[in-house]
């Protein structure tokens, strides 16, 4: 993954580069295409006068008068037709000039030397100071023949390229800042793209696409944010399947209460009737005080962890007297029942690990079937311990045990519920083995049985 870090340097040092090598070459095609002809033309200029007043004058001593030229700025060299020559100012580092330029020059024809300088970068054309990179102009003193050529030396050309340079620096400043804005909004895009997917979330909106083809922490962070908004929309929908249950769960005993209740106020009703319906109403009573006190164990549980109240206890002994409780409703529904309960003594919390046995074991008996068996066994390896409550009950569909621990979840065969029905009795047993450090491992097979397996750390 590249570093979001990484790939902003990476951006502004490429744009620093890419502006400069922009500028280069836009300042380049101006100084080809603008700049050297007009260069050409003014030191042209400016050698046909130094011609003319050298014609005009032919009493001045021509190497001081062209001394004092090469001392403002000039590199001058002059020939005549027996080829003597002579230099001015400062030295040529390149002396190579064919002797049919200086010929075209002394047969009174002008030599264009920097406008048809070869065309390679300015750096190396502007500022090449070799005699061929010169004008050459026929010069006539005295009545004799000469070729001057000339060019302004590296100091009065920096002086004269000042502004070139300031053009290039400007360049690449716009372009610089050009490319940054652009930069930018390819950064910052998907950044605002996750707060507009954030105010739709806000409001409900849980159908959000973002860009998840980036390999950076935006890119990373745009799939996280996709699966905490699959997450949240499957928990607003697990919300409103909740409530639908729970608001049924508690309308119907309560509207079973107020039938009974009706019935009881008749006259004509016998008194053993009248004990029925007692019978009945404390029943649902004791089913709703079942779901509030489930859920006020699973609100406690949510809160913090301070709720456990460690200490070292027998599990196995612990097993076994659940075991016995149940014992009557075993053998009222006929099943057999076979145990492996060996002493094992762990650190946890002993009252909330015997509500993890007593919501497995009342499924086991509850959903198991006709003359059916339940097996429970305790198995100690390495530091954990391994409590498996295994039944030949109705078992469960994949996609159930996919959400079986799903606290607002409900299967259609009601698989999940406790012996009291409220359908939290699972999401009680894998808050309180995960507040215990533990595992919960699900195994089963539809209409075959089910094997539920609790693994805790034995300290």
């Amino acid at each position: 993954m590249k570093s979001l870090y990484i790939k902003f340097f990476v951006i502004t040092i490429g744009i620093m580069i890419i502006s400069s090598v922009f500028a280069f070459l836009i300042s380049n095609t101006y100084y080809q295409q603008k700049l050297k002809p007009y260069n050409d033309h003014k030191i042209t200029r400016f050698a046909e006068s130094i011609a003319a007043f050298a014609d005009e004058h032919p009493t001045i001593n021509l190497n001081d008068y062209l001394d004092n030229i090469s001392s403002v700025g000039y590199q001058i060299y002059l020939v005549d037709g027996r080829g003597d020559e002579s230099f001015f100012g400062a030295p040529f580092r390149d002396q190579g000039l064919s002797v049919s330029t200086q010929e075209h020059v002394l047969n009174g024809n002008i030599y264009h030397g920097i406008l048809h300088f070869p065309h390679r970068t300015f750096v190396t054309g502007f500022f090449a100071n070799e005699l061929k990179n010169t004008i050459g102009v026929p010069l006539t003193h005295d009545g004799k023949k000469y070729a001057l050529f000339i060019r302004p030396d590296l100091k009065l050309l920096f002086n004269e390229m000042h502004l070139l340079f300031g053009w290039m620096l400007a360049l690449t400043i716009i372009l610089s800042i050009v490319m940054v804005i652009f930069s930018t909004k390819y950064l910052v895009k998907p950044i605002s793209k996750l707060t507009k997917a954030t105010k739709s979330l806000s409001k409900g909106e849980f159908n959000v696409n973002l860009d998840i083809t980036r390999h950076d922490e935006l890119g990373e962070l745009s799939q996280n944010f996709l699966k905490m908004a699959r997450k949240l929309e499957q928990m607003d929908e697990m919300r409103k399947e909740f409530i639908s249950n729970i608001s049924h769960d508690i309308q119907s005993p309560l509207s079973n209460i107020k039938g009974y209740t009706n019935l009881m106020g008749k006259e004509s009703i016998k008194q053993e009737e009248r004990v029925h319906y007692v019978s009945i109403i404390n029943g649902e009573i004791r089913r709703l005080s079942t779901l509030t006190k489930q859920l006020l164990l699973l609100a406690s549980l949510d809160r913090n962890d301070d709720i456990l109240k460690k200490k070292a206890f027998n599990v196995g002994q612990q097993i076994h007297e659940l075991v016995k409780n149940y014992q009557w409703r075993i053998n009222e529904k006929g099943i057999m029942l076979s145990h492996s309960l060996p002493d094992t003594e762990i650190i946890g919390d002993p009252s909330l690990l015997n509500t993890v046995w007593d919501n497995l074991l009342a499924n086991a008996i509850k959903y198991n079937k006709p003359d059916g068996s339940i097996d429970i066994s305790i198995e100690e390896k390495g530091e954990s311990i391994f409590v498996t409550i295994e039944d030949t009950g109705i078992g469960l569909t994949n996609s159930e045990i996919d959400r079986i621990f799903d606290r607002f979840y409900r299967a259609d065969t009601a698989r999940t519920r406790t012996i009291e029905g409220t359908g939290l009795g699972l999401s009680i047993v894998w808050t309180i083995v995960n507040l215990h450090g533990g595992h919960v491992h699900v195994n089963s097979k539809g209409k075959e049985g089910t094997a539920f397996t609790i693994e805790l750390p034995i300290k």
